[in-house]
């Protein structure tokens, strides 16, 4: 110590060093206490609500009883059920129901609110094959027919939402989604708020096999009885759907195949998580396509075309379905390039690819639209970009795709303008007669579907 200072007690310099601190400690908790009374008074409270689907499926009457029943302190205030498809009948509910302009409007009321109705399963299309239909065994259908599209007014969001299948004794069921307990599925979709199931599903006296593909619970269903290459399909799915889980890494973790002979469909359908292909289809075609590997693009991309796009969703489609195999060695350089000219060649038939509706030869000419994008994309980069960076973009975001959009992402892979999008290689028609095309061009009417019909 030097001469002139002053030695205070230890023990005093104690004390105000710990009421310092129990100061600074009180002061820091009050601030923490009024910033989360400002975050908790601007925040929006979290609203939630409860929903269980129940669906009675009765091969009687060739249709299924729903129940759509909401719990919780905040269910939505009122409800939209789009009932265009005709498909839907005695709607009833203890609470205010309208129904109108192929609408209904149920409004809500309490913590509490059930709507049944009655679903007709058996849907037949134009060609004679069904897309949805009930036998006294079995039943094939998609669960977002079986719900209807529906618009929830509603401050929350459906934390827990369930289906539940009623079926007569013996039967099972299969749906691309993760089975609670017996026939009871949770129900899951990030990006909606009101949340219904959506997909090929498969009741009845049934048969099954699963394996995990690529990390893709992977499941092949058919009814007994029908001559189903489960197997086959299992093995085809090892074979190519890591290489397919390449381009598009948000692929689904759960996928159903569901499968059947006539009078069922004679060809493919995606959906959700899901596909159906008629049992007579090949995993590979006499022109070397695959329809399987076609439908699976579409369900890893999820992606739908505007009025003058759908060229885009079918032709990366059919596109794939040569490219995949031949990156995986299910057929030769040479026998692809023979393919491709194939399909080219039959384009050539097709004066357009700007219609609302791409099949056949509009297909066929996509396909080697794709083919020459990719060309020039890898030469632009020099190798370093392909057609796998554009299809990777829209399977990231999913939803409409427009021809806008689809160049735009093009040019940024090849990093230059793409000659292979300009408009004259799309169409050799004018303005005029295109928008005369779109207007003969065939609707399936749809909306939320997932790719088209093969």
């Amino acid at each position: 110590m030097l001469d002139g200072d002053i030695s205070a007690p230890v023990g005093l310099l104690i004390v105000q060093i710990g009421t310092c601190w129990i100061f600074c400690q009180i002061m820091m908790r009050k601030q923490l206490l009024s910033l989360s009374l400002i975050v908790l008074i601007l925040s929006p409270v979290s609203r939630a609500y409860e929903l269980l689907y129940t669906a009675k499926i009765d091969p009687e009457s060739k249709k299924a009883l729903v129940e759509v029943a909401l719990s919780g302190e905040d269910v939505p205030s009122k409800l939209t059920l789009n009932l265009a498809s005709g498909r839907y009948k005695d709607l009833k509910s203890a609470q205010p129901l309208e129904e109108k302009e192929g609408k209904a409007i149920w409004h809500t009321a309490g913590n509490e609110a059930k709507l049944r109705y009655s679903f007709v399963i058996n849907n037949q299309r134009k060609n004679g094959g069904y897309d949805s239909r009930i036998t006294k065994d079995w039943a094939i259908l998609r669960s977002d027919k079986l719900i209807p599209p529906i618009s929830a007014t509603s401050r929350g969001r459906a934390t827990d939402t369930r289906l539940k299948l009623e079926m007569p004794e013996g039967w099972s069921s299969a749906l691309p989604y993760p089975q609670i307990e017996e026939n009871l599925y949770q129900i899951s979709d990030k990006k909606r708020r009101f949340v219904r199931p959506k997909g090929w599903m498969i009741v009845g006296k049934i048969g099954s096999r699963q394996d995990l593909i690529a990390n893709t619970d992977t499941r092949i269903s058919g009814p007994k009885g029908q001559n189903i290459r489960r197997q086959d399909i299992l093995a085809f799915l090892n074979w190519n759907l890591p290489e397919l889980k390449k381009i598009f890494p948000l692929f689904p973790g759960h996928l159903l195949i569901v499968t059947a002979d006539d009078p069922m469909w004679r060809g493919g359908l995606s959906g959700t998580r899901s596909l159906f292909m008629h049992a007579d289809r090949p995993l590979i075609s006499g022109n070397r396509t695959s329809s399987m590997i076609h439908e699976l693009v579409h369900v890893g991309t999820g992606i739908h075309g505007d009025d003058q796009s759908d060229w885009i969703v079918e032709g990366l489609a059919e596109f794939y379905s040569l490219e995949i195999l031949r990156r995986t060695g299910g057929i030769s350089d040479d026998r692809y390039q023979e393919a491709m000219d194939k399909l080219i060649n039959w384009g050539k038939k097709a004066p357009t690819l700007l219609v609302k509706r791409s099949s056949g030869p509009v297909t066929a000419r996509a396909a080697g639209v794709m083919l020459e994008l990719d060309k020039e994309i890898r030469e632009a980069s020099d190798g370093k970009a392909s057609i796998d960076e554009v299809a990777k973009a829209l399977a990231s975001t999913r939803g409409e795709v427009t021809l806008e959009r689809f160049r735009k992402l093009s040019e940024q892979a090849a990093g230059r303008p793409v000659k292979a999008l300009a408009l004259e290689n799309l169409t050799e028609n004018n303005s005029k007669d295109i928008k005369q095309q779109i207007k003969k061009s065939p609707d399936d009417g749809g909306g939320e579907r997932q790719g088209q019909d093969h």
